[in-house]
């Protein structure tokens, strides 16, 4: 299934893609897509349903995060070999993470604001999985059994506030906006290997970033069993896992993002975003 909220800002209702490209209404079965929709109860009640008969949603509708309600939004960092090179950082030895503020997690084409005091705005396409079911002190082996399914996260950054300013990257990962995620969340199921998905972004129609998750340093049940011996991980939380090279801060020269600059970037399988750089 490919399971979405759609709607205004604030106000958005779940849905699901058809297998046609339908967008239709989930509203009479499912409250909203949060942690308790994820269950993989839920997730069966809703596979059970004969999507033909839901109601179908006419005319353009923006989409927020295919996810609400979340306890957390974590982040994998320098988890591609190359990424970790351009940036002038060793290859970890373990997985490493941090957290993003649950307010930075916006819609996958809503428009991603430029802080005040930003000078090195940076974009990062990542998979992000979203939990299922409850994971602490999870094995590598069973890590995936607690997935509901992936989307596509931007992990937008601003490398100033990240690493030039005194404290942790959460800094620089934070503001609003900085977590576009969707347009869908697409149940594991759908995918056969996490580990073999391509993935590109773009800024103003030049190819920045291409890549595949099949270079991960730690793979996706990997991150999932490291973050569940630290904290546990409840349903609906995001872990997004770390993004292949061609970032703006690798570049020779380095180069950022400006208001008006636009950032498109796509998952096998997971869709694709846009995002247009405003003022905040």
């Amino acid at each position: 299934m490919k399971l979405v909220r759609y709607g205004a800002k604030g106000a958005e209702k779940p849905g699901l893609i058809d297998k046609s490209g339908q967008l239709r209404d989930l509203s009479a079965h499912v409250r909203d897509l949060d942690g308790d929709a994820y269950a993989p109860a839920s997730l069966a009640k809703l596979a059970a349903l004969d999507t033909s008969k839901l109601p179908a949603v006419d005319g353009k509708q923006r989409l927020g995060a295919p996810v609400t309600g979340i306890s957390k939004f974590v982040a994998i960092g320098l988890n591609y070999s190359d990424h970790a090179k351009e940036t002038g950082n060793p290859i970890p030895s373990e997985p490493i993470f941090f957290l993003k503020a649950n307010t930075a997690l916006s819609g996958p084409s809503d428009p991603v604001e430029k802080p005040r005091g930003s000078t090195k705005l940076d974009w990062e396409v990542e998979i992000a999985a979203i939990i299922g079911t409850r994971a602490k002190y999870v094995s590598e082996a069973d890590a995936l059994n607690h997935v509901a399914g992936y989307c596509i996260c931007n992990d937008v950054s601003e490398r100033n506030f990240q690493i030039e300013r005194l404290g942790q990257w959460t800094k620089g990962k934070s503001h609003d906006t900085f977590g576009p995620v969707g347009p869908w969340l697409v149940t594991k199921d759908e995918i056969p290997d996490v580990q073999k998905l391509s993935m590109w972004l773009d800024v103003n129609g030049k190819r920045c970033q291409t890549g595949s998750t099949s270079t991960m340093i730690f793979s996706m049940a990997k991150c999932i069993s490291y973050v569940s011996q630290f904290m546990t991980l409840l349903p609906g939380d995001i872990v997004t896992t770390g993004t292949p090279p061609g970032v703006g801060t690798g570049m020779k020269p380095p180069q950022y993002l400006n208001v008006g600059d636009v950032v498109t970037l796509g998952i096998e399988g997971l869709g694709e975003q846009r995002q247009e750089i405003i003022a905040a």
